[in-house]
């Protein structure tokens, strides 16, 4: 994977989706929006979230469902996932990593993965689609720009 990579363009690209619009400013990204990417995909820290790791992967091309995905996209999805997990459990110590992919909010709707760190301790009522309660949290709570970039460089030094 590499992160200097020239991005391929989707036919269409959306312009009110939020993939697109970073994808479109691809070689400016700070660190929380480029942790690493090839040619299919890109992965990203989640914005809005008081969760450190919790990462989203998303393909470089607008695409809104998962069977609109290529081969090529497909076979590496896995491996990204993965490796991904990997790096989360040795960057966060999660005991898990839950993978969860909706794609339907609003100028949320170009596909991505979410990757998230489910630590040991984590609450009951955080636990499996409870874990969305991080995207709901107060914004004193959540991450800062300059936290989401820590948590990201970590886990690019990971993959």
């Amino acid at each position: 994977m590499t992160s200097d990579s020239t991005p391929p363009r989707a036919d269409r690209p959306a312009p009110d989706c939020y993939a697109c619009a970073n994808e479109a400013r691809f070689t400016e990204l700070p660190p929380r929006e480029h942790i690493a990417s090839d040619q299919h995909w890109r992965l990203a820290h989640a914005i809005g979230t008081s969760l450190p790791g919790w990462l989203v992967l998303l393909p470089r091309r607008h695409v809104t469902a998962v069977h609109e995905l290529t081969d090529a996209e497909a076979a590496a999805l896995g491996p990204w996932q993965v490796r991904v997990a990997r790096a989360l459990r040795a960057v966060t110590g999660c005991a898990k990593t839950y993978v969860v992919q909706f794609a339907e909010a609003e100028g949320f709707a170009h596909v991505h993965f979410h990757l998230v760190p489910c630590p040991a301790d984590l609450p009951a009522d955080r636990r499996g689609p409870g874990v969305f309660a991080f995207l709901r949290d107060p914004e004193p709570e959540r991450l800062s720009a300059d936290e989401a970039d820590a948590v990201a460089r970590a886990v690019a030094a990971r993959l």
